[in-house]
């Protein structure tokens, strides 16, 4: 039965991944922890091939790192790291919110199909919106990250997509660090999921990018004033 087997690492593997994701979004997991293979996989009672294949495929989407002595470890990104992932991302979006003046998925609004899939995104805009005013940092992430998947995939680019979805994730990596710290992160936190998605039904490039640069500059903001208290 090897294909079954092969199942099984697979799905071990996936899982692996996210529980482990899940500990680094959540901060539970803190900045420079290091760990090994055998560690982990003694830790979830399974063998060391899918541990190991779950944490490259960790390192490969930037929430963990190689680390020659230890085996893997969780990234300490600076602010400095934080407004350098900003401004890839925005010329990444930039980019997306450009090609509205011709891709077809935004140059036929009146299409059912365009219809349905910006009030798909737009409900995720309204769990992270909901998630931010309650102070659910996991559950904002969790919506978040699939709010700018989905939207992102609107364009037809699976390129894009996926390195957007890879900066995104680094992001919070980064942001989480310093989130943690406030006892409470309402009122902190960006809640404009639902303005952008309005502004690109408009077909409104400059509304949509004048949106998210104020999202940026309020994070970067917070980033580092949090960086700099002791």
């Amino acid at each position: 039965m090897p294909g079954n087997g092969a199942v099984t690492r697979s799905t071990l593997r996936q899982q692996i991944a996210d529980a482990l994701r899940d500990e680094v979004l959540a901060g539970r997991l803190q900045p420079g922890r290091a760990f090994t293979v055998k560690e982990i996989a003694d830790q979830y009672g399974v063998s060391a091939t899918p541990v190991r294949e779950a944490l490259v495929d960790l390192s490969a989407q930037g929430i963990l790192e190689a680390d020659q002595h230890r085996g893997f470890r969780v990234p300490e990104y600076s602010p400095a790291d934080y407004r350098g992932m900003i401004e890839a991302r925005s010329l990444v979006t930039d980019g997306m919110f450009q090609a509205l003046t011709t891709h077809p998925a935004f140059t036929a609004p009146e299409d059912p199909r365009t219809a349905a899939a910006l009030a798909a995104v737009r409900r995720r805009g309204e769990e992270a919106q909901r998630a931010a005013a309650a102070g659910d940092l996991s559950v904002l992430i969790g919506y978040d990250l699939r709010f700018w998947r989905e939207l992102s995939g609107l364009f037809g680019n699976p390129y894009l997509a996926d390195f957007l979805h890879r900066l995104r994730v680094q992001s919070w990596v980064c942001a989480v660090q310093h989130l943690r710290r406030l006892p409470d992160v309402r009122h902190h936190l960006w809640a404009g999921h639902t303005e952008l998605v309005d502004a690109l039904a408009r077909r409104d490039a400059e509304a949509a990018r004048a949106i998210v640069a104020a999202a940026n500059a309020h994070s970067l903001a917070l980033v580092e004033r949090l960086a700099e208290q002791p």
